[in-house]
C-alpha cells in the first residue's frame, strides 16, 4: 500500500483518543438542557458526524432552540469542564513524520468544527503535518463524499491515489461513496465486524501497524 500519494485521517478516535470526552460531554450537555440522556453506545455511534446531524439522530424530537442550547452546553463541557484526557494515539507523530519523509500529502476530514480542529492542532502542535483539512459546516456531513471530493480537488489528486483512515462506519461509508480506498482502525469507536461492511483495504489495531502498511 505504498503507492498512495494522499493519506486522509479522521481525527476523533483515529488520531486523538477523544472518544471518552465526547461521550461524557454529550451526556452532560443533554442533562443540562433537559433532553433524554443518551447511552454511551448511542453517543459513540454518532462520533464523526457533524453536530447538527448527530443531534438529529440522538434527539429526533428536539427543536432548533434545544439544539442550539445543546451545542453551547456541549462545547462548554468539552472545552472548559470535562477533564477526561485526550492524548494523541501512540505513534501518531512518528507516522505523520514517516509519511511526509516519503513525500506523501496528509489531510484531515473531521466532523469537528473548524474552531475545534484548530484548537486541537494548537494543543498538540500538529497542524504543520497536514497539507489541508475539511471540517463540519465547510462540507456536507459524513457519510456524504463532499469532504473527500473537496480535498482531492484542492490537492489535484485522483481518487485512486488516496486512502482514508478512520475508526467509524461514517468514515468508511464516506470513502466508499467517494470511490476512495479506506483502512479501518479498531482502537476507536467501531469494531472490525462493523468496519468490514465497507470493504476496507485493511483493518489495523494500531498506528504502528498502519505505518507498516503505508511506509516503505
Amino acid at each position: 500500500m505504498h503507492h498512495y500519494k494522499l493519506v486522509i485521517f479522521d481525527w476523533d478516535g483515529t488520531v486523538m483518543d477523544s472518544v471518552g470526552r465526547i461521550v461524557s460531554s454529550m451526556r452532560s450537555a443533554a442533562k443540562d438542557v433537559l433532553l433524554p440522556i443518551p447511552t454511551t453506545e448511542q453517543v459513540k455511534n454518532i462520533i464523526g458526524l457533524s453536530l447538527p446531524e448527530a443531534t438529529k439522530l440522538l434527539f429526533p424530537s428536539s427543536n432548533n432552540e434545544q439544539a442550539e442550547a445543546l451545542r453551547l452546553s456541549y462545547k462548554n463541557h468539552y472545552i472548559e469542564i470535562d477533564e477526561t484526557p485526550t492524548p494523541l494515539f501512540t505513534h501518531a507523530e512518528q507516522l505523520f513524520t514517516g509519511l511526509l519523509a516519503q513525500d506523501k500529502y496528509l489531510a484531515v476530514a473531521t466532523g469537528k468544527g473548524r474552531d475545534g480542529l484548530e484548537r486541537v492542532f494548537k494543543e498538540t502542535n500538529t497542524k504543520h503535518y497536514f497539507h489541508t483539512s475539511r471540517c463540519a459546516k465547510e462540507c456536507q456531513s459524513k457519510p456524504h463524499p463532499d469532504m473527500l471530493e473537496q480535498i482531492l480537488a484542492e490537492l489535484n489528486i485522483h481518487h485512486s491515489e488516496a486512502v482514508m483512515i478512520g475508526d467509524t462506519v461514517h468514515d468508511m461509508s464516506m470513502a466508499k461513496n467517494a470511490n476512495v480506498d479506506r483502512i479501518g482502525v479498531t482502537y476507536g469507536v467501531h469494531d472490525q465486524k462493523a468496519l468490514n461492511e465497507f470493504q476496507p483495504k485493511a483493518i489495523v489495531d494500531s498506528l504502528n501497524e498502519l505505518a507498516s502498511l503505508l511506509i516503505k
